[in-house]
């Protein structure tokens, strides 16, 4: 399907620790060796790990954008690959919850910006903040990531009842992370598909599964990508097979790129 601008994803989770930032950056390490230009946002803009995962140390991040003393273009950070990257602060409470001057701000800047992509992937917080549900109402597609443990499940439920019931949000692509197989990535997308169903009345859409490999960690210890280290490995594999699913097969119509965001950035705002 062609497209007007970039694929604007926006990944997320209910819960913290579900290993959403990993799958973002290995997702971004596979499009670019398809040669696709790549941009990260990472808008977990208080507790910011893209930047730590792929092993690198940014000068400048968004916090330097929202207090006016640089543009957004001046702060991107170039990554393996050649990612870009769009680097958030850490540590810096005042940024877990934009104010609307800042919303502002951040949607001049975005306006203007003129870095090529492809794709852009959304790096968003974990839960119902209004930086999370703004960065996801924003994009053209919102994939939320979950593992088989029930916390897990019960927040990724309430992250898609707040989407889909005070912003309209319908298109969720589900992504089991962790799952030790088949059967159990799948039964942990049933149950959360069921209640969907039963109590937003949302059908919801299966992306995939990435199973337990315990040399992830490895691979976050050594700040490298786990496809980088382990372009054979089980992981890899399933990286493949989502990544190459998201390319095939787009929920909704994807149109629009930049352009699309801002106005949905400002309908959300």
């Amino acid at each position: 399907m062609k497209t007007n601008g970039p694929r604007i994803i926006a990944v997320s989770s209910g819960k913290g620790g579900v290993g959403k930032t990993n799958f973002v950056a290995n997702l971004a390490l596979y499009y670019a060796g398809m040669n696709k230009k790549v941009l990260i946002m990472d808008a977990d803009l208080g507790l910011s790990n893209i930047d730590v995962i792929l092993g690198i140390t940014p000068r400048y991040n968004l916090k330097h954008v929202l207090n006016g003393s640089k543009t957004l273009k001046e702060i991107v950070a170039e990554g393996p690959m050649g990612i870009q990257i769009i680097p958030a602060s850490s540590g810096v409470r005042e940024l877990t919850r934009l104010t609307d001057t800042q919303r502002l701000k951040l949607l001049s800047e975005l306006e203007h910006f003129d870095v090529p992509a492809d794709v852009i992937l959304i790096d968003t917080g974990a839960g119902i903040s209004d930086n999370v549900l703004f960065f996801c109402s924003s994009a053209q597609e919102t994939i939320v990531v979950v593992t088989p443990e029930p916390t897990s499940i019960a927040d990724a439920y309430a992250l898609i009842k707040v989407l889909s019931r005070d912003f309209g949000e319908k298109c969720f692509r589900i992504l089991v992370n962790t799952a030790r197989s088949e059967k159990e990535a799948f039964d942990t997308f049933r149950k959360l598909a069921l209640v969907a169903d039963r109590f937003l009345s949302l059908s919801i859409d299966y992306l995939g599964y990435l199973p337990f490999e315990p040399s992830v960690k490895d691979a976050i210890i050594a700040q490298k990508g786990y496809i980088s280290i382990y372009p054979n490995g089980s992981f890899a594999k399933k990286i493949a097979l989502v990544a190459n699913k998201l390319l095939d097969d787009p929920v909704g119509e994807v149109k629009g790129g930049i352009q699309f965001f801002l106005k949905q950035a400002l309908r959300v705002g």
